[in-house]
């Protein structure tokens, strides 16, 4: 997301226990990667997620680590955390979770811990949406090395190209290219991965992923899930559902069809009740124009973050240690404006 880093620490609502026992041999990532595909893709209003981020936001020159993992930790103890912590994604009526991948995290030895996480995620029915960040010393909104980006992909494909749970995000937040410049590079990302099914691809929109249109209108593109973002914080002065709601359609044109909104999110650790009348909050006004545009386009929607340590906009706070995890809500009219938007 664009220079955003919320800091805080209050919690409220009620604990969602999470699966902490694990008996038996844990699957092994080629056991873990199954080799069917759907007979009909599933709508982009089947995605119902959370992203599941690092505390430095998706943003580093060395692996990027979702809260709660370790790179010291084995293959065996991150799929144990990770069937914990999507337990808990799950209870909160998630069936997508959005995870970042960057070179370092790929190419190096975390990667073969690191599965883990996408496995587990994967054997319980979720959806795994995989998306590059570039790191914390570059951040000029374009691929940061080129040869480096091109193996990270290729080995990611080849674990999970055959693996109908498992999208492929080539680029958060491309904002360093022009438009023309960007759906190149998508186009040619495409016809590389040619063993990729395009309706397992998102391609984020122009700019901060902010406009989908220019995208959506490439040709080349054509099949794709668009990934979009929009976040309250761009328009602070903003109090009115239906301008908010404007803005969302103005973004989307004529492609809900192929839309998810894959970052979305407001505070969640300040009490702010979102079931109620907006009055001079941008933020209420804005989640309930972002979940009622979800409801009624048939958007995808992946809420920034369900967790990620530190950040205010965070659904959940992490509780627990080692493999015996949890998570805390941190805003029940939050989650039912979630439900609201997926029809739950």
């Amino acid at each position: 997301m664009p220079q955003k880093n919320h800091r805080g620490t209050a919690c409220v609502g009620a604990l969602l226990a999470c699966v902490t026992a694990f008996g038996g041999v844990l699957a092994s990532p080629a056991a873990a990667s199954p080799a069917h595909r759907p007979a009909t893709p599933p709508p982009v209003s089947d995605f119902k997620g959370v992203n599941w981020a690092d505390p430095r936001d998706n943003y580093a020159h060395d692996a990027v680590v979702p809260s709660g993992l370790s790179t010291a930790d084995s293959y065996a103890t991150t799929y144990a955390k990770s069937k914990a912590i999507v337990g808990g994604f799950s209870k909160l009526g998630a069936n997508t979770v959005r995870l970042p991948v960057n070179p370092t995290s790929v190419n190096g030895p975390f990667w073969k811990s690191y599965r883990g996480a996408i496995d587990a995620a994967t054997a319980k029915g979720f959806k795994v949406i995989l998306g590059y960040w570039e790191a914390d010393n570059a951040k000029d909104g374009k691929i940061d090395d080129q040869a480096s980006w091109d193996r990270m992909w290729a080995r990611i494909t080849s674990a999970y190209a055959r693996n109908s749970k498992v999208y492929f995000e080539p680029m958060n937040e491309p904002f360093g290219y022009t438009a023309q410049e960007w759906t190149d590079v998508a186009a040619t990302w495409v016809s590389t991965h040619g063993n990729v099914p395009r309706d397992r691809i998102l391609i984020g929109g122009y700019k901060y992923s902010e406009d989908v249109k220019p995208v959506c209108a490439d040709p080349r593109l054509k099949g794709t899930r668009l990934a979009l973002h929009n976040y309250g914080f761009w328009h602070t002065d903003w109090t009115s559902v239906d301008q908010w709601k404007a803005d969302f359609k103005s973004r989307i044109g004529d492609c809900a069809s192929r839309t998810i909104l894959d970052e979305f999110g407001a505070s969640m650790t300040t009490g702010l009740d979102y079931n109620g009348p907006a009055g001079t909050s941008n933020e209420i006004a804005y989640i309930q124009a972002a979940t009622d545009t979800i409801r009624e386009l048939g958007l995808g929607s992946v809420y920034w973050p369900g967790l990620r340590n530190g950040d205010t906009y965070s659904l959940t706070t992490l509780q627990g240690t080692g493999t015996d995890l949890s998570l805390k809500l941190n805003n029940q009219s939050g989650l039912d404006r979630l439900h609201w938007a997926w029809k739950q």
